[in-house]
């Protein structure tokens, strides 16, 4: 190498670049497909209920199909992700939830005494493979960003979900309307395939990225990133989950509070990536096509809420205040505002219902800082593990909200019940985190 080749080369590597940056866009695009895939159901719900003969506690039995397979696969989708890696698990992941939701748009060739078995199947196996998207993300944003970022990259990964509502229910509703609902889940799919391959093309840990100058390398070491998160193959990861770390993260009340505000969290989601664009066909009269362009309302504050609660949270602690206090205000003030959909129960004004329905979306994004949280707190030895756990505690909530809803819809013939049944899961979720989780710092794990 001659003298300008090594000076250029010394040049590159004192500037700093971004490479996390763009690894935060992939994510958040895959994630948002991700909650898009969970969704394709309730838009499309009504057309499929009426062309396989299903009621409302059918449809609520197949959309908790999702939350089973999700559950029972969170400890070893976590153990999976410590022990090959967040890049290898993730894409089978992708690939295998890509091809579940292609198929459900065939359902409709099979006898109509099958349909409702098959698409139940095709939504657990969805859930199944889409398990270990999250912990996985939480494990990609400890590696690529340090604590004072942190807050913030995953509030906007987590904020894909909103996203995801605001840019996919009017395509999808429009593709119901004017396609049938048989094409959502195949545009869908097809979707998932391409990103598939933009994510084994650009995804990579950070000191094995091409692209990634030692400037920022180092910065994020410095910065608390864990690096080399899949390079540090614990005995964990090597012989299986330690049964002793389960318990002391079970123990700890720290991680218990965080665990169950998780659940009261997911409450609030599920009940808009379930039933509430059902709501407003059943409840208020409206039209699939003006469904599908309503609901993107919500989920667009939805998604403001989620960036400004991580951006907030961020700020506070460069501020100076404490990972406590920068964490824990932003979750009370948001699941305080998410407690207004209550007020829908005493209105027949649509625009004030969608209103309202906005405004607790808000706040439930902005109170969302449960991955954040985990990135802080999670065994350093463990973190799939840890957010494996988290994930299953959270997305109970994916099988009990759609099944608790759909059979009180069924017995009382009215939403109201149900509304209130979110409204209290937000202020469950601000007392778990006021109450029970007291200080947030990592734990540390007693070697056994």
């Amino acid at each position: 190498m001659n003298i300008q080749s090594q000076s250029r080369t010394i040049a590159q590597s004192k500037v700093r670049t971004h490479i996390r940056y763009y690894i935060l866009l992939i994510i958040f695009l895959i994630t948002a497909v991700n909650y898009a895939d969970r969704a394709t159901l309730s838009i499309a719900g009504t057309e499929v209920a009426r062309e396989l003969g299903l009621d409302a506690a059918d449809m609520g039995q197949i959309f908790a199909a999702f939350g089973w397979a999700y559950l029972i696969m969170q400890l070893p989708g976590g153990w999976l992700l410590d022990r090959f890696g967040s890049k290898r698990v993730y894409t089978y992941s992708l690939f295998f939830w890509s091809l579940f939701t292609l198929l459900q748009g065939f359902v409709g060739w099979f006898p109509l005494a099958y349909g409702a078995l098959t698409l139940f199947i095709l939504r657990f196996m969805l859930g199944f493979s889409e398990a270990p998207s999250f912990p996985a993300n939480a494990r990609i944003v400890a590696a690529w960003f340090p604590t004072t970022e942190r807050g913030t990259a995953s509030a906007i990964f987590n904020s894909a979900q909103y996203f995801s509502l605001a840019l996919f229910s009017p395509l999808l509703g429009w593709l119901t309307y004017a396609w049938g609902w048989e094409h959502v889940f195949i545009v869908m799919g097809v979707m998932g395939f391409v990103l598939t391959l933009v994510w084994i093309k650009f995804i990579h840990n950070p000191p094995e990225h091409p692209n990634i100058s030692k400037s920022e390398l180092e910065f994020l070491k410095e910065g608390g990133a864990v690096v080399d998160i899949d390079h540090k193959k614990t005995d964990t990861a090597k012989s299986g989950p330690k049964w002793s770390y389960v318990r002391q993260m079970l123990s700890s009340r720290m991680m218990l509070g965080i665990f169950f505000g998780q659940y009261f969290i997911n409450s609030i989601t599920w009940f808009f990536l379930t039933w509430f664009p059902i709501y407003l066909v059943q409840e208020k009269g409206m039209s699939i096509l003006k469904v599908g362009m309503i609901a993107a309302i919500p989920a667009l504050c939805g998604f403001a809420g989620g960036v400004l609660g991580g951006v907030f949270s961020d700020f506070l602690i460069r501020r100076g205040y404490s990972l406590t206090v920068a964490r824990k205000v932003p979750i009370v003030l948001g699941m305080l505002l998410a407690t207004s959909i209550i007020l829908c129960n005493y209105t027949d004004n649509n625009a004030l219902v969608v209103t309202l329905m906005a405004l607790a979306f808000f706040g439930k994004g902005f109170g969302a800082l449960g991955w954040p949280v985990i990135a802080d707190t999670a065994p350093k030895e463990v973190i799939g593990l840890c957010g494996g756990i988290f994930n299953v505690f959270g997305n109970v909530a994916s099988i009990v909200t759609p099944l608790v809803i759909g059979y009180m819809v069924k017995g009382l013939h009215s939403f109201n019940m149900a509304l209130i049944f979110v409204g209290c899961s937000a202020l469950m979720a601000m007392l778990c985190y006021l109450l029970v989780v007291g200080d947030i710092k990592r734990l540390e794990l007693k070697k056994q």
